[in-house]
């Protein structure tokens, strides 16, 4: 018997046929190259941590060149020392705190019931003890993130910024090198008290020489973006604080 391949029945079947062999083929792909994307996306977090504590391959002024991956792993290594997980008045050691996933944290926590793990990566650089945290946060069009790497006073040493889809030539300027060295100097702590650092537009520094005001410079053009980044500041690192008294009694 003939088959009527103008009939709606057979474009029903051949589409269900054709969807679950391209879906099946998706699944086997996705799933081989798992390990791959997942070394991959370590690799990456690697490289941003290195950046926010100044461990990096740049050479001219407006460079940002991370570690390259074949070197990172051995690099990580050497300047990350420890990294603990700090669960309320718990602090643990844990090899892989650099891989939590905050955004995940972040939703778990919203259960009154739920005790936020804060990964934080301890490292020296130039005889200096260097404190490292990851931040997330919201820009004008999607997810916004970083590391922020601190003395125990708090005063920021270095940090790494990166973004989902902010506004090219405009807010998606928060990964550069004129905009993130400006953070460098800049304190959280205004005396024992949490102040936070805002991306202020109209602070009358735009060279950043003044580090006691809290704020930076913002980007033209940029201010939901820069506020973005000052709110997510604000709100991860101020988590950390009783860590910091504690270090600092």
């Amino acid at each position: 018997m003939a088959v009527n391949k103008d009939s709606n029945v057979y474009t029903i079947i051949f589409t269900v046929i054709m969807v679950a062999v391209v879906g099946s083929l998706l699944a086997g792909f996705a799933s081989g190259l798992k390990p791959i994307i997942t070394v991959n996306e370590e690799a990456e977090k690697q490289q941003n941590i290195l950046y926010a504590m100044n461990v990096n391959d740049n050479e001219g002024d407006g460079d940002v060149v991370f570690i390259p991956t074949d070197r990172v792993a051995s690099e990580f290594s050497k300047y990350v020392t420890k990294q603990i997980v700090i669960e309320g008045d718990k602090v643990t050691e844990n090899d892989k705190a650099y891989l939590i996933d905050i955004k995940k944290e972040g939703t778990k926590a919203k259960d009154p019931n739920y005790t936020r793990r804060l990964p934080l990566m301890i490292g020296e650089k130039d005889g200096k003890e260097l404190y490292v945290v990851p931040v997330r946060g919201k820009g004008l069009w999607d997810a916004i993130w970083g590391f922020v790497a601190m003395d125990k006073s708090m005063t920021i040493q270095g940090v790494y910024f990166d973004h989902k889809g902010e506004t090219p030539g405009l807010g998606s300027e928060i990964k550069q090198r004129y905009f993130m060295d400006d953070f460098t100097g800049e304190s959280f702590l205004n005396g024992n008290a949490f102040e936070g650092i805002t991306v202020a537009k109209g602070n009358n520094d735009p060279l950043n020489n003044d580090k006691t005001d809290y704020e930076v410079d913002a980007l033209a053009g940029a201010t939901i973006t820069g506020d973005g980044v000052s709110a997510m500041l604000k709100k991860d690192v101020r988590m950390y604080l009783p860590y910091f008294q504690s270090l600092n009694k």
